[in-house]
């Protein structure tokens, strides 16, 4: 087992002036499961493909372990990679595509084939080795690159989307498999995707790209309880997190008819800024809704006869999901319609056209700078 080092690796495609990775610091722990993630061409299948040697490094250095491995080539990295087109061979049986690159390693018939049936009882295989890739599910195409994957017994597994070539249901299965196998197996992974859903329940750490910069890297859950900046944020969780710019007023900010809290260092912050505005940020979730009325929907709370708290919402769509359901509704804030999503009750969801006042939860706020996208809260 081994360490992955990125000190200040850069890659600059031929013909472009602005790096495809920008000078990326990271460094995965020994047995880790590590996910790069963002949106596409973000950087993280290149930083992945460096890593592999399939790509130049134009400025800094890869490690794996204590070597440097910059310059080596891909066979000399002792790295084994699944892709998500499974590359398997069409004319050989499953047994001979796991058991290949340990054929092309000179090692004995029996060794390889011990090695193969250890991997296949690990990955539910043993009952398909003897079939052609074509008579198999994609999720058991996938098992079979796995396979041949463990077989090498790498430093290292990299694996570059192995998921997107599956039906939804069967990649939430076969990303629960892979996390297993891999706890099981205890070997550093480095994993790229750009399903966020995929990346909060698979890695032990995420590594959240943008346009080739590293933004975060933290465990999913101190991700999402504290992103670093606006587009951290915005892109971590599902559904995404409502970030709405509000005028910063005595002892908060104005939420619609509701003054919200916010510590003083992160009004100090967007002041020495010179910011008048600040982004708050808050998870469908962490709405409290202070009074429903309109489009036939009951009163939730007490009515007074001054304007209702907080921030009017319009529903527009509701999704039932059982036992919550998500309003998608619009608001008007500063003057301008903004698009906001609320976590309701699945047993009382309000109806199309209902408006909603909701305010945020005390102590569940994000506020980020308005001009720099910098996390101000603590």
């Amino acid at each position: 087992m081994a360490t992955v080092s990125f000190d200040k690796a850069t890659r600059v495609y031929p013909g472009s002036t602005k790096p495809a990775v920008d000078a990326l610091e990271l460094h995965v722990e020994d047995g880790e499961f590590l996910v790069l993630v963002g949106p596409s061409g973000c950087g993280k299948s290149t930083s992945l493909r460096m890593l592999a040697g399939l790509e130049d490094v134009n400025g800094g250095a890869i490690r794996i372990g204590e070597r440097d491995v910059t310059h080596l080539p891909p066979k000399d990295r002792d790295i084994a990679m699944v892709f998500q087109n499974y590359a398997l061979y069409p004319h050989m049986s499953v047994a001979d595509n796991m058991g290949f690159a340990l054929k092309i390693a000179g090692i004995n018939k029996a060794e390889i084939r011990k090695k193969v049936e250890e991997a296949a009882k690990i990955l539910d295989l043993s009952d398909y080795l003897d079939r052609k890739p074509k008579a198999l599910s994609g999720g058991q195409r996938q098992r079979v690159a796995m396979g041949r994957a463990i077989v090498r017994e790498p430093q290292v597994f990299l694996m570059d989307e192995p998921l997107s070539n599956l039906d939804a249901k069967l990649r939430v299965s076969t990303r629960t498999q892979i996390a297993s196998l891999q706890r099981r197996l205890g070997i550093t992974t480095v994993y790229v995707t750009h399903d966020q859903v995929e990346a909060m329940t698979m890695g032990d750490r995420v590594a959240v790209l943008k346009d080739g910069l590293l933004q975060q890297v933290d465990s999913p859950r101190n991700m999402y309880d504290r992103p670093n900046n606006l587009f951290v944020a915005g892109f971590i969780g599902s559904p995404a997190m409502n970030l709405v710019e509000v005028p910063i007023t005595d002892g908060g900010v104005k939420f619609g008819n509701s003054v919200v809290p916010v510590s003083r260092d992160a009004l100090s912050a967007a002041a020495d800024k010179g910011d008048t505005t600040v982004t708050v940020g808050v998870r469908p979730e962490h709405f409290d809704i202070v009074e429903q009325g309109g489009g036939g929907a009951t009163t939730l709370s007490k009515e007074t006869s001054d304007a209702p708290a907080g921030l009017a919402v319009t529903v527009n769509v509701v999704e039932e999901l059982g036992a919550d359901g998500y309003v998608y509704g619009s608001a008007e804030v500063n003057g301008e319609h903004k698009d906001l999503v609320v976590r309701v009750d699945g047993r009382a969801v309000p109806g199309k056209g209902a408006v909603l006042h909701v305010v945020p939860r005390p102590g569940e706020t994000h506020v980020f700078s308005t001009s720099t996208g910098e996390r101000l809260s603590d």
